[in-house]
């Protein structure tokens, strides 16, 4: 009687001329206005004074009443919306098409379709499955990968790949790869490590100092963004001392600069070349256990030929000018190769000798302006601003090593918005602790944002009634 009552209730909210006309005495006419949206579904009331939609399926016998004969609920009702939400519920917010025929076994509703759509998409549970990290728009570049006129290795950034095996006897042991790449003029600077220790670190990374001079700033990984790596190499740059390493190099003249964790996009300009240091390295070593000189070589081959490569389009059709490359700003040519000229000691050859060099690496860096800083003008993704992140958000922290039912979830307790507005980096607590993420790793769920019409309490079911 109660659920007879609800699709009276339901039908009197919107049918209500409809239900007039149809119980009109017999001697009046009963036939629905060509403006009745019920007019093709050759409705009647049964004895409980529903309406009903009259099917083709009568001689049946096998079909139930309420297939033959289903009950008509009006769109966008919250009654139709309860229904249509028990049966998505009842098949696991999955099996869409099934869920609407169920639906169609007992009811009858215009709109079918659109009414579950507004279900799915007002449904918490399907929202939290299908939420997804919003990208704010690629920010700008910053002054590392735009600083012309400044010498090579300036600005920094170093990161470690691997491991190598290295024959030593009748032993083998493994090798670290680090590298120290310029952010302005794309150089690289390939050092072995023989730990993963922090002096071994430490010792790496001085002798990159040595050869290319002290940089203004480094910037680096933390342990937690190697997603390529081994699991020995996670769990042991994990460790690394980093408060050890920025004491040991911060200084007046240098800044260390770490990316926050679990955030390897931001540090795109050495992963790149950690591949292709890889694959050079294929080609290179037959032997799959080379003793640490021939690796050590090897190295420096591959540092040669990717120095060697052109930071633009080779143009086909105009060969009078050569690609700039990295080796023109550390060596002043692309190979090395230079022409002999006669040995001259005096003040004025000298001078001349010195301003020539001047010349040269401002005619580079000229090139440098003129053909390869345009390349990097254009935006590769993230083109559109995203809704920034707000303290008090709920985020679900996106790990690509974890299926999606066992990611964190947890509130925003602190944001760092950028120049543009746009928060690409937020703090969030959780049950496990506190992480500092990136705005890419973060997907906001909707949830406390709007009411849910769905929920229906009794003061609003009192109130209909």
């Amino acid at each position: 009687m109660a659920e007879n009552y609800m699709f009276r209730l339901a039908q009197c909210s919107i049918y209500a001329d409809e239900i007039a006309v149809l119980k009109a005495p017999h001697n009046q006419s009963r036939k629905l206005l060509k403006n009745s949206p019920l007019r093709r579904l050759c409705t009647f009331l049964d004895k409980d004074g529903i309406l009903r939609s009259r099917g083709r399926t009568q001689e049946c016998h096998f079909a139930d009443y309420d297939a033959a004969n289903p009950i008509i609920l009006p769109p966008n009702n919250h009654i139709t919306k309860l229904i249509v939400l028990d049966a998505h519920k009842r098949f696991n917010h999955q099996n869409h098409e099934t869920i609407i025929n169920e639906v169609r076994q007992r009811f009858c509703s215009p709109g079918l379709k659109a009414t579950y759509r507004a279900i799915r998409k007002s449904c918490q549970h399907c929202k939290n499955e299908k939420a997804a990290p919003q990208p704010p728009a690629m920010a700008d570049l910053p002054y590392a990968r735009l600083a012309a006129f400044c010498r090579p290795f300036t600005y920094m950034g170093i990161d470690y790949f691997g491991p190598m095996i290295v024959s030593i006897g009748r032993r083998t042991e493994k090798r670290w790869g680090v590298i120290a790449t310029c952010l302005t003029t794309r150089a690289i600077h390939l050092e072995l490590a023989h730990t993963l220790t922090t002096s071994s670190c430490i010792m790496a990374i001085r002798n990159i100092f040595a050869r290319r001079g002290i940089p203004a700033v480094i910037y680096s990984d933390r342990g937690t963004n190697f997603q390529g790596a081994s699991k020995e190499m996670q769990t042991a740059l994990e460790k690394l001392d980093h408060d050890q390493l920025m004491q040991e190099f911060t200084t007046s003249r240098t800044e260390w600069k770490f990316n926050p964790p679990a955030s390897p996009h931001m540090g795109g300009a050495w992963e790149r070349l950690i591949q292709s240091v890889k694959k050079n390295l294929n080609v290179l070593q037959r032997n799959s256990s080379p003793t640490h000189e021939v690796l050590q070589n090897a190295l420096v081959e591959v540092e040669n030929v990717l120095n060697s490569r052109p930071l633009t389009s080779v143009p086909l059709d105009n060969d009078e000018s050569p690609v700039l490359t990295p080796n023109h700003f550390l060596l002043g040519t692309h190979n090395g190769l230079r022409p002999w000229t006669a040995y001259d000691d005096s003040s004025a050859a000298l001078r001349n000798t010195w301003q020539r060099s001047q010349i040269m690496a401002n005619q580079f860096w000229k090139q440098w302006i003129r053909d390869y800083l345009p390349t990097l003008t254009r935006r590769q993704k993230w083109l559109l601003p995203a809704k920034p992140i707000a303290i008090g958000d709920v985020v679900i922290i996106v790990d690509s090593n974890l299926p999606r039912n066992c990611w964190l979830k947890g509130r925003v307790i602190g944001v760092k918005p950028n120049a543009d507005g746009q928060v690409r980096m937020a703090t969030v607590q959780t049950t496990n602790g506190i992480y500092e993420r990136p705005a890419v790793k973060l997907a906001v769920l909707d949830v406390g944002v709007q009411s849910n019409t769905l929920q229906l309490s009794p003061q609003r079911i009192l109130g209909g009634v």
